[in-house]
């Protein structure tokens, strides 16, 4: 099994945001800004629906630990995203395929969606856990705080967390560029 990396970036965050919203393609461009500003695993975003953006706070029950979950999304993220799907039924899913009627894409698909903007933009490791240890990597940039991601990713050990959103490599990765005997 491969380790998936963040995006690191934030230019290249920026210019992949700007580049889905200029070719229109406001499916793939939700997908990648719910997934770097919530943490949630691929297979609970692609169960959102639209009635979802308009509570102030989400409740869910992950899908892979069965465990409830109550979170509160940036409102600014929340706002953005409300205005792109205004026009759409609040049954429906968030992230919704082009096949079938009402149904959210398949994570094979978010796979190969998160795949070519890798490859486009010359991010190697990229996968769906990429969106979440991006989330994971920026929280822990700006706040330092790994308790709190701990618990947001819902991880049993600090030292996994680190390592899980990169910066364990990071660090190792700065230190080897420096050493020199």
């Amino acid at each position: 099994m491969k380790f998936v990396q963040p995006f690191r970036d934030p230019e290249i965050i920026a210019a992949i945001k700007k580049d889905l919203l200029k070719r229109k393609n406001l499916r793939n461009y939700i997908l990648f800004e719910v997934g770097i500003n919530t943490g949630l695993r691929i297979s609970d975003i692609l169960q959102l629906r639209i009635r979802d953006l308009k509570r102030k706070e989400l409740y869910m029950t992950e899908i892979k630990t069965g465990k409830q979950k109550t979170f509160e999304m940036n409102p600014t993220v929340r706002r953005e995203l409300l205005e792109l799907v205004n026009d759409r039924d609040e049954d429906e899913f968030l992230i919704i395929s082009r096949e079938g009627v009402n149904k959210p894409i398949t994570r094979n698909m978010a796979y190969r969606i998160l795949r070519a903007l890798g490859e486009k933009y010359k991010v190697n490791g990229i996968g769906t856990h990429s969106l979440r240890k991006t989330y994971g990597y920026f929280f822990y940039k700006r706040t330092n705080d790994i308790a709190m991601l701990q618990k947001i990713f819902n991880h049993s050990d600090p030292a996994f967390t680190l390592r899980y959103i990169g910066i364990v490599q990071d660090t190792i990765n700065d230190a080897t560029r420096k050493f020199r005997v």
